[in-house]
């Protein structure tokens, strides 16, 4: 993969590692709180919402190639019950771990991989930049993950009315009386009907009914 472009010190997602030092087994324990950045989330689904706090708690360890990066975030995230269209907000706590790669580190201590896995291995590699690393991108990733991809109100939200669209929770007992298509046409010619046309309908049925009597 090829160096990250120029990191900026001052973004709140970039972190420096020169206190940190290149000596094997050296540990780091951060915490920072950082606004969310745009589109932090499943788009249209759930996330969460632009410049609301993330808590972030990171553990640096410097490694022979590098460092490898801990941490937890934890924020609300907002969204729309896939079910009836209510909001909804819950508390998220995202996990993640990831090596970014000293630039002129060498192979010691890696893993020897398979031949013709290490054009692959490298392009997924991550690397410091003059002794920094963005944390954007990994953070993106665990949090996409450890959002539901189809967010409920509750669990066992019965969602909308599939003919009137009310929402169900509020009313358990809603429903609505069937009708058979068959005579629904029927109906609505009788409702137009006037008492006398009624009448003289009912008569006719009437007399019908008794010649296949006799």
């Amino acid at each position: 993969m090829a160096l990250n472009a120029r990191l900026d010190h001052r973004n709140p997602l970039v972190f420096d590692t020169h206190e940190l030092g290149r000596r094997p087994g050296a540990l780091q324990r951060l915490t920072r709180t950082v606004q969310a950045p745009k589109d932090f989330g499943i788009q249209g689904v759930v996330g969460v919402p632009e410049g609301t706090s993330v808590e972030l708690e990171l553990r640096l360890e410097s490694v022979m190639e590098g460092v490898l990066v801990t941490g937890t975030a934890r924020a609300s995230a907002e969204g729309e019950c896939v079910r009836c269209l209510e909001p909804v907000e819950q508390e998220l706590e995202a996990d993640f771990q990831e090596m970014f790669s000293y630039p002129d580190a060498d192979d010691r201590g890696r893993v020897i991989a398979e031949p013709g896995d290490d054009a692959e291995d490298d392009e997924d590699r991550l690397f410091l930049e003059d002794g920094l690393f963005d944390l954007e991108p990994l953070l993106r990733d665990a949090v996409v993950l450890a959002l539901p991809m189809q967010p409920v109100c509750q669990e066992d939200c019965p969602g909308l009315c599939s003919e009137c669209g009310a929402r169900l929770a509020d009313d358990p007992d809603h429903h609505h009386d069937a009708v058979d298509i068959r005579w629904a046409a029927l109906q609505g010619l009788a409702d137009t009907m006037t008492d006398g046309e009624k009448d003289e309908m009912s008569g006719a049925e009437a007399g019908v009914d008794e010649k296949q009597e006799k």
